[in-house]
């Protein structure tokens, strides 16, 4: 059995495509997931099974529909318990270390190479910085020029209907409860 991450897109997001974390929950547990845990509103599951991370994202975007009111814009991405270690691992050294001036946001790839991504961000000098890494982009911003940011522009690209972002504070916690469900 193995240990994932599941970050689901574009639920519960301005009152569209919303799924009650506890009725997913128990969703999942009724499809054959073991150990299934949410986190907070926004679509981030842990749980473990014995499919590979494709089939499970498949498995799961299949379920959905026949117990949820949804408009078909919801995708999902499933990172295996080493790929999402990795992935925090893997950010740049600065990222959480001033929460009290920047703003660290990891943008999870979903079926979108890390460079293809990079060609599509427009960071604004002296506000925002990004890094690539293998399965995500890692995207700081100054919290006092937060409105300068050019984050918010990705909406505008066509990278952003494979990517899901997760604050550095929500991407830690995660790893944390895979951490905590290997013990």
């Amino acid at each position: 059995m193995k240990s994932y991450v599941v970050l689901m897109r574009g639920i519960n997001v301005g009152g569209k495509n919303k799924i009650p974390m506890a009725e997913l929950k128990q969703i999942l547990d009724e499809n054959g997931f073991e150990e299934v845990m949410t986190y907070i509103q926004s679509g981030n599951v842990i749980l473990r099974s014995n499919l590979e991370p494709e089939v499970l994202a498949a498995r799961i975007e299949g379920v959905l529909p026949g117990n949820f009111a949804l408009d078909g814009s919801v995708k999902i991405v499933a990172f295996e318990h080493q790929t999402y270690k990795d992935i925090v691992a893997n950010a740049p050294r600065v990222f959480g270390s001033d929460p009290d001036h920047y703003r660290d946001n990891v943008l999870f790839l979903m079926g979108y190479s890390p460079e293809q991504a990079m060609e599509q961000v427009d960071p604004r000098e002296g506000v925002d910085q990004v890094w690539a890494g293998r399965n995500a982009l890692y995207f700081r911003n100054s919290k006092a020029d937060a409105s300068k940011s050019h984050l918010s522009r990705i909406v505008q690209k066509p990278m952003y209907q494979f990517v899901t972002i997760r604050n550095w504070n929500t991407t830690r916690k995660l790893l944390e409860l895979l951490e905590g469900q290997q013990s």
